[in-house]
């Protein structure tokens, strides 16, 4: 999951737990939107720690550029 469908499942999940007003039979519109937003903030966490950290691992060693392969 990346950063921007992070945000778009925040987005979608904030959207139906404050803006939709509808009552469906059967199915909990509002409870849909906080897993959304529990499930993105989740994934926002994750994918911000996995750009961050795991990808600046490798850029840590310095070569010397006299060392030939």
């Amino acid at each position: 999951m990346t950063i921007g469908t992070s945000i778009l499942l925040i987005a979608v999940g904030a959207i139906l737990k404050w803006a939709v007003t509808a009552h469906v039979s059967g199915f909990n519109i509002q409870t849909a939107g906080v897993v959304l937003l529990v499930v993105g903030v989740i994934g926002l966490i994750l994918s911000v720690f996995y750009a961050f950290y795991w990808g600046r691992r490798g850029a840590t060693a310095v070569r010397d550029p006299r060392d030939r392969y």
